[in-house]
């Protein structure tokens, strides 16, 4: 038997001599592939197959030299020598139809083996969005056409794939769930010729791979040249991705190198792998990582240096002050200020060079006297992460349920702030305790086994070791996840002049108590439309009239529904992606057993892409969605059993702002849901006034309980009091000012409704009127300050949250400036971050920003997004006028006062001590204000009437005293409409003319001089 394939000079032989029948062995050969004799038409030394009386061993027992000159049919026996390997006890022979049957199996092939040329691909736990439906795979090959993979069923919501190629090339595949495509699909891969004599990689880790598990690959170096079989043989490995991964290689001293990596976020992974410095065939590889992520929890310790300035200061001084240290080599970071107990000005700041540094400390952008200060910092105050020690044995295990404690020695490492990240699949609590002498002990309790990545960083650096990776072993908590999958459209661009509609539902309310308002980027704000368009679904209807950035505010009893305010653009988007879809509903903030609970998502803002709603929990989810085709949709979702939940939302497999959010599952009502409140206190209430409420039971069996939430957190009772039947008031005293909830429940389960939202206060800080602006929310360079500024002239007070997440920590702090407050802050390492700006825990209009850091990198990039935040109570503000007068903002306006149009008889003549009248059409001029003045010969007019008749008419009146000549201005704005000014001449009714009179019978005037007067 001869089976000849010519592989570009490199052939492959297989051939076997055969004996009579009666046991005498037989050998078949498969010649070297590749290598030297490969390379040059020769069989060279090969691996052959031993069978004994026509039974085949499916093991390699004998080598076999072939001779100089490739061999001819018929063999002669000195074509080729042999040697026999003695075989292993134990292993059983195989016929030529079992060996078949096994490679079948082997390659999960439903039909016959392919070419054994290639290597089989396997790709393991593919998640599905949910069970039950319809798994589909197909294969794209290099040559454009298609081939039938083997599915198989895991049973436990994902599915494997298994497939033979028949073809060298980049391959697709294409696995999809009820026709819409799984996370990751098409996963693409990279098929290589066994006996292609090149660096050739292989294995699921290049293709696919599930966060938090290792992604495994396999190198073959063998026959690629010298050096080839060690890993200082000019091989080089990178992974690039979504998350930090640690690569581990392990040489198997056969030619191959087994590798392994650990990805901890889902996304698109990049897989180099070079050879003499050049990419092997296939490299780099797209490798699809799937999953929910991982859950995250970090937290932030350590010692800064402190150092006096000259000079003393008082408290109210230090608010108007920010200050920032310069180092030696040029890097500049905001520093805080405190005032030290001698009174005199402190700076605390994370020292990171040795030598001369400038503080710079400044009131309203001017240095204060003798500003810039020299400070010196010396070797041993900057923080060195190298020399912080660690011990512990659960940095590399740990059991669930159990705290897992390691131990921080910091004493020679000089200053610096410690910061803890732990990720895995569930979110560890992290206890910190301060042993007082300059170690820490830490302890982190995981909930789920598997694999968890502990960050470590000592002044931005990492530790050494960090991040480790330390495998959780134990009993889970038995959640569950339902996910689904939906692809969204970008809804068409909207021009100026057309219909606009935003919608949300909100079940259970009363559309009399819904407002909105729609604020154009000119600051215009005017009365929006808003309608219901089916039960429990409303829609915001307005006409912009100009194209940019939006702002519709939705409230209702006068106070923001989640999700408000919206940013809505008109013409063409920005930027797009996660950070521009937002969520808001009463199902992401608390829900009921056995009951629908809903929330809106709105993705119209970031484009097109996939949206993925999951649900994990003690149950598993019943999932409904639906689609307004607006660029919003609607989610619904039910549960069996009561507990917590996290609820991710996901777009193009990213978190969006605040996901998954977590939400905990009451029991179902019972009789809680006979209870209803009958009178509710108004809004705007001041403080340490009795407030009271009315909490009818209509019938219902058991306990009522009430308390009140203060905006600072602090809990108290209410009082409640029987007043007549099933009627009782509920009493209590606010002292704070902002949002109170009022928690009613009805044996231990919250009412329909609960927990009420009170405002306490005359104004509640608005949120829709704070802007932000400035570089720092563009662009930015790693090791140089920027700053942006947060405008809340008009906002009132409030709580500003500012959150900075990026690769690494920032150096920030907020100061207050003349129209709001200024936030400054120093990126270390280059990469993509996101600045979120809340006011009193609502999202400011365009946040989160997405800002491209460039520049070299200042300290360690950390496997996980890391966050930094400053939070500051605000005051109330107000724009200051040219002299220093605090007064309204005056919006900017967008119109053409050429289009304004006029007309009546009073832009020419005016009768004297009478109304003159005309009117005004500026419908078409866009939005200013009408400025209407008359002049007389002595003095102004005494008189001007503007009365708005709607759709940008008016009218107007003037009366005028005194003869001569008027001049009439109109302006629409700043400019002057067609025509004005006007000349206008008055006309005077002189009593002596003989002009006739009809007067009434019985009515004189009682002053004529002279005329003619017919009585009637």
């Amino acid at each position: 038997m001869v089976n000849l394939v010519d592989k570009g000079g490199a052939r492959k032989i297989i051939y076997s001599r055969h004996t009579h029948p009666g046991g005498n062995p037989f050998l078949s050969c498969g010649g070297r592939e590749g290598g030297q004799g490969g390379r040059d038409g020769r069989c060279g030394r090969g691996v052959g197959v031993l069978g004994v009386g026509g039974q085949r061993f499916s093991r390699r027992v004998a080598f076999v030299q072939a001779a100089h000159q490739p061999p001819t049919f018929p063999f002669k026996p000195w074509q080729y020598t042999y040697t026999y390997y003695n075989w292993p006890p134990g292993y059983k022979a195989q016929s030529e139809e079992e060996f078949r049957q096994t490679q079948t199996k082997v390659n999960g092939l439903q039909q016959s083996p392919t070419s054994s040329n290639y290597r089989a691909v396997e790709l393991d736990n593919i998640p599905l969005p949910t069970t039950g439906g319809h798994v589909t795979a197909e294969v794209k090959m290099p040559s454009g056409a298609s081939d039938v993979p083997l599915i198989e069923d895991n049973r436990d919501g994902t599915v494997s794939v298994r497939y033979a190629p028949r073809e060298e090339g980049l391959h697709e595949l294409h696995v999809k769930y009820n026709s819409e495509h799984v996370q990751g699909s098409p996963f693409k891969f990279h098929v290589d010729s066994i006996s292609s004599g090149y660096v050739t990689a292989y294995g699921t880790g290049l293709v696919h791979g599930i966060t938090g598990e290792p992604c495994n690959f396999m190198i073959s170096t063998k026959d690629a040249g010298a050096g080839s079989s060690t890993l200082r043989g000019g091989l080089s490995l990178a992974v690039e991705g979504s998350s930090k991964a640690e690569i581990s290689c392990h040489d198997n001293k056969d030619g191959t190198v087994s590798v392994s990596y650990l990805p901890t976020a889902p996304g698109e992974y990049k897989v180099s792998v070079k050879f003499a410095e050049k990419h092997i065939k296939g490299s780099p590889y797209s490798v699809k990582i799937t999953g929910e992520g991982r859950k995250r929890n970090q937290i932030s310790v350590g010692s800064q240096s402190e150092v006096s300035l000259p000079g003393k200061v008082t408290d109210s001084d230090i608010k108007s002050l920010n200050a920032s240290i310069q180092a030696p080599s040029g890097l500049e970071e905001p520093c805080f200020l405190k005032k030290l107990p001698n009174g005199h000005l402190g700076i605390s700041f994370t020292p990171r060079e040795v030598g001369e540094h400038l503080v710079s400390v400044k009131r309203m952008g001017t240095h204060i006297a003798n500003s810039p200060f020299k400070i010196t910092v010396g070797e041993k105050e900057v923080g060195d992460a190298s020399k912080v020690k660690i011990t512990g044995q659960s940095l590399s295990e740990g059991k669930t349920h159990t705290e897992n404690q390691f131990t921080i020695d910091t004493r020679d490492a000089g200053y610096g702030g410690l910061s803890l990240s732990i990720e895995g699949p569930s979110k560890a609590d992290i206890q910190c305790k301060d042993n007082e002498d300059g170690t820490l002990t830490i302890g982190y309790k995981p909930t789920e086994p598997g694999y968890y990545i502990i960050n470590l960083k000592f002044a931005d650096n990492h530790v050494p070791g960090s991040p480790f990776t330390a495998k959780v072993t134990g009993e889970g908590t038995n959640r569950q996840t339902e996910r689904i999958k939906r692809q969204r459209e970008a809804v068409p661009l909207t021009e100026v002049g057309s219909q606009c509609r935003l919608t949300f539902k909100l079940p259970g309310i009363s559309p009399f108590d819904l407002g909105a308002t729609v604020t154009s980027p000119g600051g215009v704000t005017e009365a929006a439309e808003l309608g219901e368009v089916e039960d429990g679904l409303y829609g915001v209807n307005f006409v912009p009239k100009e194209l940019g950035v939006h702002t519709v505010s939705v409230k209702y009893q006068e106070m923001h529904i989640p999700g408000s305010p919206f940013q809505f653009t008109v013409g063409p988007l920005k930027d797009g992606g996660a950070h521009r879809v937002h969520a808001g509903g009463p199902g992401l903030e608390r829900g009921e057993q056995d009951m629908p609970n809903e929330f809106n998502v709105w993705t119209r803002e970031a484009g097109a892409g996939s949206l993925a709603i999951s649900v994990e929990g003690p149950s598993k989810a019943e999932i409904d969605f639906k689609d307004r085709k607006d660029g919003s949709c609607y989610v619904s979702y039910g549960v069996a059993e009561q507990g917590e939940y996290r609820v991710g939302i996901k777009f193009n497999d990213k978190h969006i702002p605040d996901s998954p959010y977590k939400v905990y599952i009451t029991p179902s009502m019972g009789e809680a849901r006979k209870v209803e409140l009958a009178q509710f206190p108004d809004q705007g209430a001041m403080p340490n006034k009795p407030q009271s409420l009315l909490v009818c039971k209509n019938g219902a069996k058991g306990h009522l309980d009430c308390k009140f939430t203060a905006p600072s957190g602090q809990e108290e009772d209410c009082f409640t009091d029987l007043l007549d039947g099933d009627l009782y008031s509920v009493r209590f005293v606010p002292k704070e000012i902002g949002i109170h909830y009022i928690h009613i429940k009805f044996n231990g389960i919250h009412i329909p409704g609960s927990p009420f939202r009170l405002r306490i206060g005359k104004d509640e800080a608005d949120p829709a009127a704070v802007s932000v602006a400035g570089k720092g929310i563009e662009t930015c360079v790693s090791g140089q300050k920027t700053d942006f500024i947060v405008d809340t002239c008009n906002a009132g007070a409030g709580t500003l949250a500012v959150t900075v997440d990026g690769p690494s920590k920032v150096s920030m702090d907020c100061t207050e400036v003349e129209e709001g407050y200024k936030v400054r802050y120093t990126p270390l390492v280059a990469g993509d971050y996101y600045i979120a700006v809340k006011y009193n825990s609502y999202h400011v209009v365009g946040s989160p920003w997405k800002v491209k850091c460039t520049g070299e990198s200042h300290a360690d990039k950390g496997t996980v997004q890391e966050s930094s935040s400053v939070v500051v109570e605000t005051v109330e503000k107000s724009k200051t006028g040219e002299k220093g007068h605090h007064g309204t903002i005056i919006p900017r306006f967008t119109s053409d006062a050429s289009k304004v149009t006029s007309k009546g008889l009073g832009l020419k003549k005016a009768h004297i001590n009478r109304q003159n009248n005309f009117t005004v059409n500026a419908s078409a001029a866009g939005n200013n204000i009408l400025y209407v003045g008359v002049y007389g010969p002595k003095a102004p007019c005494e008189e001007v009437y503007i009365k708005h008749i709607g759709h940008h008419n008016y009218q107007i009146g003037y009366v005028v005293r005194e003869k001569g000549d008027y001049i009439l201005m109109v302006k629409w704005g700043e400019e002057h409409i067609p025509g004005s000014p006007f000349h206008v001449q008055t006309i005077v009714e002189d009593e002596t003319d003989f002009s006739c009179r009809i007067i009434p019978h019985g009515v004189m005037k009682d002053k004529i001089k002279c005329g003619c007067v017919m009585l009637l």
